[in-house]
Parts: C-alpha cells; structure tokens; sequence
C-alpha cells in the first residue's frame, strides 16, 4: 500500500469508527444541561446590556496603541533571527518600522489616549 492510500484508509476508518460510537452513544445520554447550565456566562443571570452596545469612543485610541504594541513585538522575534544572517539592511528595515509604530504612538499621546478619565 502507498502511503496516501494508506491515510485515505485511516482517515475513513477513524470517521466510521467516530460516527458509530456517535450513533451508538446518544441513546445512552440522559444529561439534558438545566436552565442555568444554559443561561448566559454572568452568573447565570439575563444581561444588563445588549450584545450590540456600543463602547465609549476613548477605548479606541488605547486599542490602537494596543494594536501597535503588539505588532512591534509579533516582528521583533522573528527579526532577531534574520538580523544574524542579514546584517546592517535588517537593522534598516526594523528602524523603518519602527519610525512608522512611533507615529502612531506619538499620534495617540497626542490625542490623549494616555490619559484615562
């Protein structure tokens, strides 16, 4: 047998066997989850919002700085790793990037995003 027939095979028998155990089971199950196993993750109390409210327009600016934070540090591992091998031009490009998440840090300490009210 070669190999893709050989996971073919596998992968039909762990479907069959998951959908017997399926079908062989549910007769079997007698939890049916109550009203407060249901109910929504506040305590098991109804929600004093709705789901579609809107947030005050101050947490913006600090989820953008968030935002910029975060891709700073999502590329700044795997730059060490290619600075080794590239040298001088990495340091480049890193500096590049790094000017341009300034501005926009520099842009939200202007707008106050810093602040909290």
């Amino acid at each position: 047998m070669e190999l893709t027939e050989l996971a073919t095979l596998m992968t039909i028998s762990i479907a069959t066997f998951t959908a017997g155990l399926l079908v062989i089971c549910s007769p079997f199950s007698t939890a049916k989850p109550s009203w407060p196993q249901r109910a929504p993750f506040l305590g098991g109390g109804a929600p004093d919002t709705h789901a579609w409210s809107r947030f005050h327009v101050r947490y913006y600016p600090m989820t953008l700085l968030l935002i910029a934070f975060e891709m700073e540090m999502m590329f700044m591992y795997p730059w060490a790793v290619v600075y080794v091998e590239e040298g001088v031009k990495a340091l480049v490009e890193m500096g590049m990037f790094l000017a341009i998440l300034s501005v926009g840090i520099v842009y939200g300490w202007r707008e106050g995003a810093f602040k909290w009210q």
